[in-house]
């Protein structure tokens, strides 16, 4: 069995851009513009969504006050609950360093 992808960093781009870095080297800049709606409506306040960062111990993209999205959708295994989605702008992969 393949192990679980998980983010190791992420980066605010401005606006509700943010570049996510994953355990396998991919890198994905996903727009959370019209996105957050329902319980993520609390992150589209520009204070909080900058707010954000990597809970190293579950490998998520989070904030303050608990909320957090699951980095197999945003690595684009799965696909989300919501039909609403981020908007994958850019996607890369890191090259190893040697």
């Amino acid at each position: 069995m393949a192990p679980l992808v998980r983010v190791t960093a992420v980066q605010h781009l401005g606006e509700r851009l943010l570049r996510v870095t994953f355990s396998d080297g991919l890198v994905r800049e996903l727009d959370f513009e019209g996105a957050l709606i329902g319980v993520l409506g609390t992150l589209d306040d520009d204070l909080l969504f900058v707010a954000v960062t990597v809970d190293a111990t579950a490998g998520t993209v989070c904030w303050p006050g608990g909320i957090d999205l699951d980095p197999d959708v945003l690595h684009g295994d799965f696909e989300a609950a919501s039909a609403v989605r981020p908007q994958l702008v850019r996607e890369y992969r890191l090259q190893p360093a040697g």
